[in-house]
């Protein structure tokens, strides 16, 4: 399927189509919350978010942030052609569980040492995620864990007959 036309983004808004590749790192300038089963599993404002062409952002909150008697180690671990080999985190709390629900990077490549063991939730498989007050969209299919809000347009990869964009 060829990748649609990039939306023109609005005034405050930013095209995924505009950002780089390979994807760069940098800082979050809004309050992030993760929600699990009615707690607050992460909060941030020293989050960074990963920028690739055709994502929403990837955001990282630094370990310190993140309330690690909630995240159990998984088996899983997948590798990023950019970032190097992700470790992926159960996310427990109470009597329920978010299977692979975080990733992070223990060891990434030099050029993202940046997000070293910084962890990362995928929206859709915890309560909910959010930047400041605006509640995130996770990002469609289940292979990436983009973030979108509001000041996004698209289109997004990771739906289906995108995986060649």
């Amino acid at each position: 399927m060829p990748r649609p036309k990039p939306i023109k983004p609005g005034s405050g808004q930013e095209s995924v189509w505009d950002y780089p590749r390979p994807p760069r790192v940098e800082p979050v300038h809004r309050r992030v919350r993760v929600i699990f089963n009615g707690e607050v599993i992460a909060e941030s404002h020293r989050a960074l978010r990963v920028l690739e062409t055709s994502h929403p952002p990837g955001i990282y909150l630094p370990p310190e942030d993140v309330r690690a008697a909630f995240l159990r180690p998984s088996t899983r671990s997948s590798f990023c052609e950019w970032k190097g080999r992700a470790v992926y985190h159960h996310v427990v709390v109470g009597d329920r569980r978010a299977d692979d629900a975080a990733w992070s990077y223990p060891d990434p490549v030099p050029a993202f040492a940046a997000i070293r063991d910084y962890v990362t939730f995928y929206p859709g498989r915890v309560d909910a995620c959010f930047l400041d007050d605006e509640q995130v969209t996770p990002q469609e299919g289940g292979f990436y864990g983009g973030w979108i809000t509001s000041d996004l347009v698209g289109p997004f990869k990771g739906g289906p007959g995108s995986w060649g964009w």
